[in-house]
């Protein structure tokens, strides 16, 4: 049984009474953003070091994290809910996930990308883009600095990677051979466009459509008010999305078709298609809670909520199940829409390492 302090209780609801009623009593002022952020920084820095000085914060904390996760949550990541295979590096490096739960640790890398198919593995360390077969052979190395962020896309004999090294845009064959530079480029994942040689990536706060055959820009999309953080294609090619915590928006050809901008109070984690759809779901980050909701709203808007910190969004290859990281319980859940269900697994960080992140999720077939 875990010790209690005299009065630790009483402690607890004296700290959580004065919290609430000073929120309660607070005067709304409305300040640039700017302003906002630094402050909302140094509250969350004090946070956590009334927590780690004082006895009672230290149970508030702890009490937190006991609170926090899926009820009934499996102890382990048992199996994948669908068919496909997932790429997780962490601290301790990539795996490979089979969907019977399976799973191989193929090294030291720090980004990776499955192939068309998922025949391959395209990853990177140090200065080499390498790439693997499922067990961790190396098929070939490449020596650039600091490459970061693979994405390969072609057929199971044309096949392109693209990534970033030394603030370019680099595209090579998948083979290994005529690596070169195209553009200026933000280390931000690029995205394919299915079906066709056409790649979007980041500059700063546009993204921008580059055609790999012509060398022509396609399209650039207007700044947003800060850093592009991710781009990526629905399946069918038609809608790109570009990311920022502060402002999301989808395009269709030049023209924004949806949009988001969160209130200053709140942000947002990420931002992925809606499985096969062209509907957009994003993870809305606000004061101790998150949530993942669909952006259009209307029925079924929200997917999945909880306390403290939803990460990651990865939908299955087949577009019915979405997977959420939850750094904060120690969980993933995998939720499925229709018929809902949901399915917690837990002790994460012991399966894969600290910093577990989804790289893909890869294949229907």
């Amino acid at each position: 049984m875990r010790f209690r302090a005299p009065h630790e209780r009483e402690a607890e609801e004296r700290a959580w009474q004065v919290v609430r009623a000073a929120y309660a009593e607070r005067e709304p002022v409305a300040w640039p953003r700017k302003h906002l952020r630094p402050l909302v920084a140094a509250a969350v820095v004090g946070a956590i070091v009334a927590a780690a000085l004082s006895p009672p914060g230290r149970s508030v904390v702890h009490s937190l994290r006991e609170a926090v996760g899926v009820e009934q949550a499996k102890p382990g990541l048992f199996s994948l809910p669908t068919r496909g295979e997932l790429l997780v590096t962490s601290r301790e490096g990539l795996w490979l996930v089979h969907p019977d739960g399976s799973k191989r640790l193929l090294g030291r890398y720090r980004d990776a990308a499955f192939s068309p198919h998922g025949l391959f593995i395209a990853a990177t360390r140090a200065n080499q883009l390498v790439a693997l077969d499922p067990k961790g052979g190396v098929r070939w190395t490449l020596a650039r600095p600091a490459p970061r962020l693979p994405a390969w896309t072609g057929s199971r004999v044309d096949t392109r990677i693209a990534y970033v090294s030394g603030g370019q845009l680099r595209i090579v064959a998948g083979d290994g051979s005529g690596d070169r530079a195209v553009a200026r480029a933000s280390v931000v994942a690029p995205a394919w466009r299915p079906g066709t040689r056409a790649l979007a990536y980041a500059d700063g706060r546009s993204a921008v459509v580059y055609d790999t055959d012509t060398g022509a820009v396609l399209i650039r999309t207007p700044p947003l008010p800060e850093p592009v953080r991710k781009v990526a294609w629905s399946t069918d090619g038609k809608r790109l999305l570009v990311f920022s915590p502060h402002r999301t928006n989808v395009y269709e050809g030049s023209r924004v078709v949806q949009g988001d901008d969160p209130s200053d109070a709140t942000f947002d984690n990420d931002a992925a298609f809606i499985g096969r759809t062209r509907d957009v779901a994003a993870i809305r980050q606000a004061g101790i809670g998150s949530n993942v909701f669909r952006l259009r709203g209307g029925p079924g808007g929200q997917f999945f909520s909880g306390t403290g910190v939803l990460r990651q969004l990865a939908w299955s290859p087949d577009g019915r199940w979405l997977l959420v990281t939850w750094p904060t319980a120690n969980q993933w859940v995998f939720v499925r829409t229709k018929p809902r269900r949901i399915v917690g697994v837990s002790r994460i960080t012991q399966q894969f390492g600290r910093a577990a992140t989804i790289q893909g999720w890869c294949c229907a077939g």
